[in-house]
């Protein structure tokens, strides 16, 4: 890649970046791919980044409305984690982190991988007989998870409050050390810089307003900038999934929430992990910027609106300044919101459909990022192969008719 000098940087910085060579190509539409992705986030992108890579499938495109990593790629608080309770998660969770380990590399583009370590807290004995349970759940799945009592926690994050006489007493708490957290629009670029390259087509500003059918057989998409054939369509559109599904005449057991989180004023070195806290739907970390990552459950209420409620924050708040006191010193600097799938088992949609040819990855609820390269990786087989492989199987929607959920209120719990 080439180097600037700090004049070359400045000079860039008045003129708009006219004189920098784009990471990616802006193509205009082909009038034909052998498959489109609808959805330029992470699991978007990661999609088209493998399908390019280990299925030899070049002739693809990337469609997305608004520009790459704009929803809710960019709109996370990006925690890395595996320690879900259920073999399934754990499988696809442990096999996305296995992933992330080594993604900086792979793409060749520094995604900003922290491994500082995810703490989920216990403030009853109810609460901590479950996340034991987890613990060991998470050991037979080879996964690294470890208990730690009250003053363990403290040892391992001194800010904490641990007094008995608060609020929310923390009674313990899991530990996964390889858990942490990355930059989003870091992992955004690179995985599109990596499938351009191999020839992919991202195509911004470009709203999908229609799927073609015939048959019972998908053979193409109307766009905002025009007609594009195609007989596979891959729909990865977070929040706005019942919408597209809807284009093809499929239902999906899904709801549409918003997911909200906030920024303090930046202040030094403070959190040395990440903490969260289901009982009272709070979590926090520290940016390499200094500020502190603060967010919470999703907004009760449906909505396709990047915007929660005032009372969500305020209860995450006062929860967060309980577990940490001295947080109330601190002045908010922004705030933010996303829109998440859920499905009644709080577990995503990794699925072929009743219509040859269209496939959906959905229902992610507030894991989304973490499962990010897991989740492309599995849904590239899936579009490739037209069968989904033993990571992707148990996800698919069939499950909501057998029977076979995938139960994961527990693990999910809050948001991440």
């Amino acid at each position: 890649m080439p180097t600037y000098s700090f004049l070359s940087l400045l000079r860039e910085g008045f003129t708009g970046h006219k004189g920098w060579t784009p990471a990616w190509r802006f193509p205009d539409p082909k009038p034909a791919y052998d498959a489109v992705i609808i959805g330029g986030g992470g699991h978007g992108l990661a999609t088209a980044y493998y399908l390019a890579k280990l299925h030899g499938m070049r002739n693809i495109a990337v469609i997305e409305k608004g520009w790459i990593g704009g929803g809710n790629a960019g709109r996370n608080t990006t925690i890395i984690r595996s320690n879900y309770l259920e073999d399934a998660s754990a499988a696809i969770y442990e096999h996305a982190l296995k992933l992330w380990e080594g993604l900086g590399r792979e793409l060749n583009y520094n995604i900003m991988m922290s491994h500082r370590g995810v703490m989920n807290l216990a403030h009853d004995e109810g609460e901590a007989r479950v996340l034991k349970r987890r613990t060991e759940a998470n050991r037979l799945n080879g996964i690294d998870t470890e208990w730690l009592d009250a003053k363990q926690v403290k040892e391992f994050c001194p800010p904490i409050n641990i007094s008995a006489g608060s609020r929310f007493p923390v009674l313990g708490a899991t530990l996964q050390r390889r858990g942490g957290v990355n930059r989003h629009d870091a992992v955004v670029w690179g995985y599109a810089r990596a499938a351009d390259v191999m020839g992919v087509d991202i195509i911004q500003n470009c709203e999908v307003t229609g799927i073609k059918v015939e048959a019972g057989v998908v053979t193409g998409i109307s766009t905002s900038r025009g007609d594009i054939r195609t007989p596979k369509v891959a729909s990865v559109a977070a929040g706005h999934t019942s919408i597209i599904a809807n284009m093809v005449g499929v239902r999906l057991p899904i709801q549409s929430h918003p997911l909200q989180a906030w920024v303090s004023e930046p202040v030094k070195p403070l959190i040395p992990c990440v903490v969260m806290s289901n009982a009272v739907h709070a979590y926090v970390s520290q940016s390499d910027k200094g500020e502190l990552v603060m967010g919470a459950g999703i907004d009760p209420h449906n909505s396709y609106t990047q915007r929660g409620g005032l009372d969500t924050i305020e209860h995450s708040l006062a929860a967060l300044i309980e577990l940490f006191p001295m947080f109330s010193r601190l002045r908010l600097l922004r705030q933010w919101g996303g829109i998440v799938d859920t499905c009644p088992d709080a577990s995503p949609i990794i699925t072929k459909t009743k219509v040859k040819g269209f496939y959906i990855n959905a229902g992610w609820g507030t894991g989304g990022w973490k499962a990010t390269p897991g989740s492309g990786h599995a849904f590239a087989d899936l579009v490739a192969r037209d069968e989904p492989n033993a990571i992707a199987a148990p996800f698919s929607v069939e499950r909501f008719s057998s029977g076979a959920l995938v139960a994961e209120h527990g693990a999910a719990a809050v948001a991440h």
